[in-house]
C-alpha cells in the first residue's frame, strides 16, 4: 500500500498533475509523455518491488478470507453462489501479480467481478488504488466511478445480514473514495518529488556550468592582459636588441643604457609572467595580493619608458588628478594607451606619437593615440590586428567603445571612450 516506484506502461500520461502547480505540470508532462515512448521494455523489478506485491497479494488474500468467512453465513446466498463467489474471489488474488502490468486491464475486470463475488472486494478496492497510482486522472474518474455507481447494485443482489443497505452503501462508497484519493495523493506527491529531484539536478548542473564560463572568462580576461604586458615589454627587447645587433659600434654608454633597458624589460616581463601563472595556480586568490595593478597615475611612467627605448612620444593629459580616476577605468585606459604604444612602435619606428587623455566624471574618459606615416619603409610584423581586437573587446566589456584606422596622412589613430561614472 505504500508504494514509492511509479512504472510507466502503455498510454501512460501524467495522471493526477492537476494537483500540483502549473510550473511543476509544464515541466512533467514533456518528461512522462517520453517515457511514454518507450513501451516495450519493462522495468526491473527490485527486491522493494516483490516486497510491496507480495504485501499486496496477502492483503487481497487476508480481506478475501474476511468476505469470504460473511459470504458463507449470509442466508440470501446459496450453496452454489457461495462457492462461484470464493473462486471469482481466488482468481481476483491471483489476477493482483499483474497490477503493475495492466492496472487498467485489471480495474476494469474487477467491476463485474465486483458484481459476483464479495470475496473479491479487496482486489477490487486494491486495483483501485493500483489506477489511481500509475494511470492518469480521467481513467480512474470512469471506473471508479463505475464502481462507486454499481455499489448499491451490489447490495440489492447480496444484501448483507447485519448491516443495513445504506449503512453499507455508505461505507462502501467512503472506501472507494478514500482509497482512490489516497492513490492520487501518493501519485502526485511521488510526481513532485520527481520534480524537485530534477530541478536539484538541473540547478546544479547550471551551476556548474556558470563557475566553468566565470573561469573560462577570467582566463580569457588574464590572457588578454597578459598579451598586453607582455607585448609592450617585449617590443622593447626587440627594439634596443636590434639596435645593439645593428650598432656594434655605438658608444659604450648607449650600449650601457640599451642593456639596462633590456635587463629592465625582461625582469618586468617575468614578474608579470609569474603573476598570471600564479593567479592560474591558485584560483580565487585575491588581486590585492600580487603585483599592483597599473592605473592612469603610472601613464607618465609609462611614456617616460617608451622615450627611453627611443619613441619620440607627446603627452598631453588634461586629467586634472589621475588619482581620482576610478582604478578599474584608469587599467583599461592605460592598457589601450600601452597597446597603442606597442603599435606604434613596430608599425611605425622613428615618427613622432601623440597621446592625448581627457574626460570628466559623470561623462567619459577619452583616450586618442595618434601618429603620422612612419619616416622610412617598414617590415610587416606577423599577427598584427590582434591587438587591436583585444582592445575593441576591452573598451566593449567595460560599456565604452573604441575607433582605430588609417587617418588622411597616411598615419593612424586609435581613440577610446570609456564610461567614468560620477
Amino acid at each position: 500500500m505504500g508504494e514509492t516506484q511509479v512504472e510507466h506502461g502503455p498510454g501512460t500520461e501524467p495522471g493526477n498533475l492537476w494537483l500540483l502547480p502549473s510550473a511543476v505540470r509544464a515541466s512533467l508532462e514533456p518528461e512522462t509523455r517520453a517515457k511514454g515512448g518507450a513501451r516495450g521494455r519493462r522495468p526491473q523489478r527490485t527486491v522493494r518491488d516483490w516486497l510491496v506485491d507480495f504485501t499486496v497479494f496477502f492483503l487481497a488474500v487476508g480481506l478475501g478470507l474476511v468476505a469470504a468467512d460473511g459470504v458463507t453465513g449470509n442466508a440470501h446466498i446459496s450453496e452454489g453462489q457461495a462457492e462461484l463467489d470464493q473462486v471469482l474471489g481466488a482468481l481476483s488474488c491471483a489476477a493482483v501479480w499483474i497490477r503493475r502490468r495492466a492496472p487498467l486491464g485489471l480495474a476494469v475486470a474487477m467491476i463485474p467481478v465486483g458484481l459476483l463475488s464479495d470475496t473479491a472486494s479487496g482486489t477490487v478496492v486494491l486495483s483501485l488504488f493500483t489506477l489511481a497510482v500509475h494511470r492518469p486522472f480521467k481513467y480512474v474518474a470512469w471506473v471508479g466511478g463505475a464502481s462507486m455507481l454499481l455499489t448499491p447494485i451490489i447490495y440489492v443482489l447480496r444484501p448483507p445480514p447485519d448491516v443495513s443497505f445504506w449503512a453499507g452503501v455508505a461505507i462502501s462508497l467512503l472506501i472507494a473514495a478514500g482509497v482512490i484519493g489516497w492513490g492520487m495523493f501518493a501519485r502526485s506527491r511521488r510526481l513532485l518529488l520527481g520534480y524537485l529531484r530534477e530541478r536539484a539536478q538541473r540547478a546544479e548542473t547550471e551551476a556548474a556550468l556558470r563557475a566553468d564560463r566565470a573561469q573560462r572568462l577570467a582566463r580569457e580576461d588574464m590572457a588578454r592582459e597578459m598579451h598586453d604586458v607582455l607585448a609592450h615589454r617585449l617590443t622593447l627587447l626587440s627594439v634596443h636588441a636590434g639596435a645593439l645587433e645593428f650598432r656594434p659600434d655605438a658608444p659604450p654608454p648607449e650600449i650601457q643604457r640599451a642593456a639596462g633597458v633590456i635587463r629592465d624589460s625582461a625582469h618586468d616581463a617575468l614578474q608579470d609572467l609569474r603573476q598570471i601563472i600564479g593567479v592560474l595556480r591558485a584560483s580565487g586568490q585575491d588581486e590585492s595580493g600580487g603585483r599592483p595593478q597599473p592605473t592612469l597615475d603610472a601613464l607618465e611612467r609609462l611614456v617616460e619608458e617608451s622615450r627611453s627605448g627611443g619613441m619620440k612620444v607627446l603627452l598631453d593629459n588634461r586629467v586634472t588628478d589621475p588619482s581620482e580616476v576610478p582604478a578599474a577605468l584608469g587599467r583599461n585606459a592605460y592598457r589601450i594607451a600601452q597597446e597603442a604604444l606597442t603599435n606604434a612602435r613596430k608599425h611605425a619606428p622613428g615618427a613622432e606619437v601623440s597621446v592625448r587623455v581627457s574626460g570628466a566624471p559623470g561623462a567619459e574618459l577619452g583616450i586618442e593615440v595618434t601618429h603620422p606615416a612612419p619616416p622610412g619603409e617598414v617590415t610587416p610584423v606577423p599577427g598584427s590586428g590582434q591587438g587591436l581586437i583585444g582592445l575593441t573587446e576591452r573598451a566593449s566589456l567595460v560599456g565604452g567603445r573604441l575607433d582605430h584606422g588609417r587617418t588622411g596622412d597616411g598615419g593612424f589613430r586609435v581613440a577610446a571612450w570609456l564610461p567614468w561614472p560620477s
